[in-house]
């Protein structure tokens, strides 16, 4: 009887200990399953999905007529995970049919058809290190390169997007279009010229997809979902004609070699809009090898580096004057050679001569220091101060270039006589290339100054444009001070001492030829000299500006430097865009009394 009741005890007990047991799994099983089955399945698909970026493209930067100046091109690494090499049966793409099976040694046979690598190496690199998740087989694959490997089907072989920013035209425009760097927390971005100007337009937004991988680390097919697509950056659109930049730098590097200069610039902006269609220089960069150039002329010195105008600022000098009815083109002035102003200050021209009965059109032709400073003296440092800043001197200008510089005109307040003086002639200031092709083609517009234009705006991808310039003009002197000035100008090419180098056959041309002293890096005069011509075609009606720079030429120091380069760049641009040649007489004004 106790035998017996001892057996059912066990019996009980065991019933008990498997009942219990069994509920432990049930409630074990009901948690894994319900309650915490979202966070299992998560934690599940974060520890096999795989992240992956999707790059949003960089946009394109433009000229005028679509040529590529600067784009991006994708390039592929591919790399592998050697602990996963293995033998793998690819698929028929078309019936979904196994195909025969690829060992290693034929995929490594199979990748280096394609790469250019010897079978043997990327065997070795596959197998370099067995325990390994990763190896790089090879950087710099092309699209067409990528896809072809891609169509190996190879399991184990992994691929990363490099984009790289390339530039079609090398050095042309290179100067304006920048380049690439990182900013401060390691991101690829634009670091110079429009490339950062114009960033937020170009920069793309990545996206980003997912795939789910195996045990063996492989990617199980059909499993990549994308959970954000990515965005290209918009396209810059610029003013720039590169045919004509192309062209405006290999004259410019001609004569900047033959005359010894440290550098030297051309801008060409059209009269009736303000947008520049070459803004060329030498040297200059290629952004594809920037190391090749030094860093001084990376940039757009047209806009960066400031400098003492010198002659070619007389002609805002003399519009000023007959803006404010203080002169006429006939207006004389008895001009020596050597002028003691009122309180002490001395001026001279460039040459000795005896006293000479100049008219204001004739102080232009010579380039007289000492007749337009007498003349000048007839506005106040008030006056002459309020009309530089008409024309939006001593402040950058509308295209806000990076490292653009505004120039120094100073307080008028503090000017000393010297300094008024000298500033009718283009010394005692400083002025940008930009600013300089501003003042002309405000003259040549009838006086209205139109806002300095590079960029046309931002084509998005969806084909609108945004970030337009705005264009309104704004009248700086009347239209007649400024045709005036232009006819005057006319004289520099009919009869000044450069007028067979600036001459064009079959057109009225208006320039100013310019001899500036630049300072030797201590305060005075006596660092050479920048030459210079600025001008406008035709001037019955003018259309183009060109205005050309060169810094301390050796083998000739004054205008006659800088002008065949304005007389072939005028050229070129009156013949690209057909304008009809003049069929009126230039204006001739009296030159003397």
């Amino acid at each position: 009887m106790t035998s017996a009741r001892s057996t059912r005890n066990r019996i009980a007990f065991a019933i008990i200990v498997i009942t219990a047991i069994v509920a432990v799994l049930v409630v074990r099983l009901v948690d894994i399953q319900v309650v915490q089955a979202d966070s299992l399945n998560q934690q599940a698909y974060s520890t096999l999905s795989v992240p992956q970026s999707i790059y949003g493209a960089r946009g394109d930067i433009v000229d005028a007529n679509g040529t590529v100046l600067a784009t991006t091109v994708i390039k592929y690494t591919i790399t592998a995970s050697p602990v996963d090499v293995a033998d793998f049966t690819p698929l028929d793409p078309k019936t979904g049919a196994a195909e025969a099976l690829v060992t290693p040694v034929q995929a490594a046979a199979q990748i280096g058809a394609i790469t250019g690598q010897t079978a043997d190496a990327v065997y070795a690199l596959l197998t370099a290190d067995k325990t390994s998740s990763y190896a790089l087989i090879i950087k710099d694959v092309s699209l067409d390169q990528y896809n072809a490997i891609k169509a190996l089907q190879i399991p184990w072989l992994y691929y990363e997007t490099d984009p790289q920013r390339v530039y079609p035209n090398g050095s042309v425009a290179g100067n304006l279009v920048g380049y690439m760097g990182t900013d401060s927390t390691g991101v690829v971005t634009g670091t110079g010229g429009l490339e950062a100007k114009e960033n937020q337009c170009l920069a793309g937004s990545d996206g980003e997809q997912t795939y789910e991988k195996g045990a063996d680390g492989v990617a199980i097919p059909n499993t990549l979902v994308v959970n954000k697509q990515p965005v290209t950056g918009g396209t810059v659109v610029t003013t720039i004609d590169s045919d004509l930049q192309y062209y405006a730098q290999q004259v410019l590097a001609q004569q900047v070699t033959a005359t010894k200069a440290q550098w030297g610039s051309v801008v060409i902006e059209e009269v009736k809009t303000g947008k520049l269609l070459t803004v060329a220089q030498y040297p200059t960069a290629d952004p594809n090898n920037l190391d090749a150039t030094d860093p001084d002329y990376w940039g757009a010195i047209a806009f960066s580096s400031p400098f003492e105008p010198g002659s070619t600022f007389k002609s805002e000098s003399a519009a000023a004057l007959i803006d404010a009815g203080k002169a006429t083109p006939a207006t004389q002035v008895l001009t020596p050679y050597k002028y003691t102003a009122p309180g002490g200050s001395v001026i001279t021209d460039s040459e000795s001569h005896g006293d000479l009965p100049f008219t204001l059109t004739g102080v232009i032709q010579a380039s007289s220091n000492v007749g337009i400073s007498i003349l000048s003296a007839m506005l106040t440092t008030q006056q002459r101060y309020d009309y530089m800043k008409k024309f939006h001197l001593g402040e950058t200008t509308e295209v806000n270039f990076p490292g653009e510089s505004e120039g120094i005109l100073g307080d008028p307040n503090k000017w000393d006589e010297q300094t008024l003086y000298n500033s009718s002639f283009g010394q005692g200031v400083t002025t940008t290339a930009a600013q300089i092709a501003s003042i002309y083609q405000t003259l040549g517009n009838g006086g209205v100054r139109m806002p300095v234009q590079l960029v046309e705006g931002c084509k998005q991808a969806d084909g609108t444009t945004t970030e337009v310039p705005a264009a309104q003009g704004e009248q700086v002197v009347s239209a007649s001070a400024a045709q005036q000035t232009v006819n005057m100008m006319e004289s520099v090419v009919s009869g000044g001492y450069a007028a067979d180098l600036l001459a064009i056959p079959g057109y009225n041309v208006a320039a100013k030829t310019g001899t500036a002293e630049v300072s030797n890096g201590q305060g005075a005069y006596g660092g050479g000299y920048l030459t210079s011509v600025a001008g406008v075609a035709p001037a019955e009606d003018p259309q183009y500006v060109v205005s050309v720079n060169l810094m301390k030429p050796v083998t000739i120091e004054d205008g006659s430097a800088a002008a065949p380069v304005f007389q072939k760049v005028m050229s070129q641009v009156l013949q690209k865009y057909r304008v009809l040649p003049s069929t009126t007489p230039p204006v001739n004004y009296p030159v003397s009394y």
